[in-house]
């Protein structure tokens, strides 16, 4: 028999694995722009999404198996998509301003779904907070990006 945590595990991963279907040229364009001095912490970023995604599937897990509710699962997997077109969307766009306008619309998809799920379970709320954490950081950067960068903004 298959799993509740399996088949949240493999959702997923297939949805944060299409946030890296990027041609090269997206990505050599990526990493031409300018960044802020202090981002010294680039090559950290994809362990950080690995942990976040990671936590947020963990605290889908906990909801799924106290509340069957398939309402709170589409709202995880809203987020999650809305994580996952960051990358896509901006580099075949070209544009920072739209890179920052999806991180913070992630984010704010995000806050109520942590509120929902604090009414579920407290570890499960938790779990999510790395995402609020690092998404406010995350977009906050594409924004200092596209001043440094005004021709990709």
């Amino acid at each position: 028999m298959i799993k509740s945590w399996m088949v949240i595990g493999l959702v997923t991963f297939l949805v944060a694995f299409g946030s890296s279907l990027l041609s090269p040229k997206d990505i050599k364009w990526f990493n031409r722009l300018r960044r802020p001095r202090w981002l010294t912490f680039e090559k950290l970023i994809p362990v950080i999404w690995t942990v976040v995604f990671i936590c947020g599937a963990w605290s889908a897990y906990i909801v799924w198996e106290q509340t069957q509710s398939w309402l709170l699962m589409a709202y995880y997997l809203l987020v999650e998509v809305a994580i996952v077109l960051y990358s896509p969307v901006m580099f075949r766009t070209r544009s920072l301003r739209i890179g920052t306008w999806i991180g913070g619309v992630g984010f704010l998809l995000g806050i109520p779904l942590t509120l929902l799920v604090w009414q579920v379970s407290g570890w499960a709320a938790l779990l999510l907070l790395p995402y609020l954490i690092w998404s406010p950081i995350g977009t906050y950067t594409t924004w200092e990006m596209s001043k440094l960068n005004p021709e990709s903004a």
